[in-house]
């Protein structure tokens, strides 16, 4: 328990609570590491929509592990509708884009001097097409943000999965490093303003020169050279492909482990002394790409589908939404255009449905408020029926709470509703519906006097199946085929 104990009991707060609201004190601990303004705006997305369209989709498979020139004949969608892509994002709540400019195979999509094996050699527009392009101007039509996917990783260059870029031979390194920089000198310069760039698997290609002139203000997925000066990376994966981040969710990772560029939720500490927060990716449906037979593997809205995926089940999108943003992260969903160039109606609709249900669960509190202290208050005016509280520090000042309690007042007696390590950005609580007065927010534990941006109360008519929750563990104790290896 803190040696600053400050009680702030509140009512209904009026006006808009934003990250920098609460009452903050002299800031008693500038050790801790805190984000930068550009993370900031990232976790306050919390969702983003990733676009995997390639050879891949005509190929059938997940992976063009064999480029070959002839391939290239194969990409000719027939009506690229990228204006749809992004009325699919802005539906499902995301508020940016990551666009597979590249994957693993090398096949480029967009008019590129770089390498022949691209859009500039397809059928698609006579060899004219540039899906960067297009998608680019749709976001600025609607005010998306845009970020690009350049794997690191080159099947048609000899760059090999999990290596950054490493090539096979050093020969080869020679001539795809220099390649690899044109490549993203070419997006970053062409395309107008990046809001995130991901080095899946990370990169050990120096780009930091190229990101600073082209796009200071965009966020690296993994990576080491995002920045001059500077070998931290902006943004973590969370460590597998599920779209869950194991709890307790801590941003602070070692200045080894952000050096890295590897780092994972296994690397997450409370007393670290870089500010890295978790993106948590996964599917729609069982794969990245569309193809011919995964029709049926459409994640459901709420319940859970038994074909597997990773040795799991498809978790319903709700839940991984409690998983992901619920536990802190951010998350990141895959859409798949067929090869018409448009995502599927299904898809479409079921994006649409888990936007609205994010919505109606959790677009307008009972009454919120915001504070300071080891206890927060919040009086709801008389008994009201309640099944998720979200509770929010101000991570501005660094991420503080390392234990916690909510309780719940009825019959004048105080009551547990939930238990908790970690807040950072976002905490949903959920328990069985229950009528109370008052709602309050115990800190039991803390690295500094905690600052909380919002505790706010909510009645959903519904909660997480507990059956789903079975794959969940903590941070600390996650099978390494769940976290993932690099």
């Amino acid at each position: 328990m803190n040696l600053l104990k400050l009680i702030v009991v509140s009512i209904l707060t009026v006006s808009p609570i934003t990250a920098t609201a609460a009452s903050e004190p002299a800031d008693s601990a500038p050790q801790l590491a805190k984000p930068t303004p550009q993370q900031l705006t990232w976790q306050d997305a919390e969702i983003g929509m990733m676009i995997s369209f390639g050879l891949e989709t005509w190929l059938d498979k997940e992976t063009d592990d064999e480029p070959k020139l002839e391939n290239l004949k194969l990409f000719n969608p027939t009506n690229v509708d990228t204006d749809q892509w992004v009325s699919v994002a802005e539906s499902m709540g995301a508020k940016y884009i990551i666009l597979v400019a590249k994957h693993l195979g090398g096949f480029c999509l967009w008019q590129t001097d770089t390498t022949e094996y691209s859009i500039k050699n397809t059928p698609y527009k006579n060899g004219k097409g540039d899906i960067v392009a297009e998608l680019a101007a749709s976001c600025r039509k609607k005010g998306m943000r845009l970020g690009v996917y350049l794997s690191p990783a080159d099947f048609f260059y000899g760059a090999i999965v999990g290596g950054g870029g490493r090539c096979e031979t050093p020969e080869q390194e020679k001539i795809y490093f220099p390649k690899y920089r044109q490549q993203l000198t070419e997006l970053l310069a062409n395309y107008g303003t990046m809001f995130e760039i991901w080095f899946d698997g990370s990169c050990i290609i120096p780009v930091g020169d190229i990101i600073a002139k082209y796009a200071p203000n965009a966020l690296g997925f993994q990576g080491q050279y995002q920045h001059i000066g500077n070998k931290y990376t902006d943004l973590r994966w969370v460590g597998n492909e599920r779209g869950w981040a194991p709890y307790p969710v801590f941003n602070a990772v070692s200045a080894e482990a952000a050096k890295s560029g590897t780092s994972t939720a296994k690397d997450g500490d409370p007393y670290g002394k870089v500010w890295v927060p978790l993106e948590c990716c996964t599917v729609i449906r069982d794969a990245w790409f569309w193809n011919t037979t995964n029709a049926e593997s459409l994640r459901e809205l709420t319940q859970l589908k038994e074909i597997y995926y990773y040795g799991n089940y498809l978790l319903p999108l709700m839940d991984i939404y409690y998983h992901s943003v619920g536990h802190g992260a951010g998350l990141l969903l895959n859409a798949n255009p067929d090869r018409s160039g448009r995502i599927p109606a299904p898809d479409a609709r079921r994006a649409a449905e888990f936007g609205a249900e994010i919505k109606r669960r959790f677009g307008k509190s009972i009454m919120e408020t915001s504070g300071a202290g080891d206890v927060l208050e919040l009086s709801l005016g008389k008994p009201t029926v309640i099944d998720h509280v979200v509770t929010q520090e101000v991570i501005a000042r660094g991420q503080r709470i390392l234990e916690y309690v909510i309780e719940g007042r009825a019959d004048d007696r105080w009551k547990p509703l939930a238990k908790g390590s970690s807040i950072g950005h976002k905490k949903i609580d959920w328990f069985e519906p229950i009528s109370l007065s008052h709602v309050r927010l115990r800190v039991l534990k803390s690295i500094a006097p905690p600052l909380i941006r919002k505790l706010a109360v909510y009645h959903a008519g519904v909660i997480p199946d507990p059956a789903h929750w079975k794959w969940t563990w903590a941070a600390t104790d996650v099978p390494d085929e769940i976290v993932g290896v690099w």
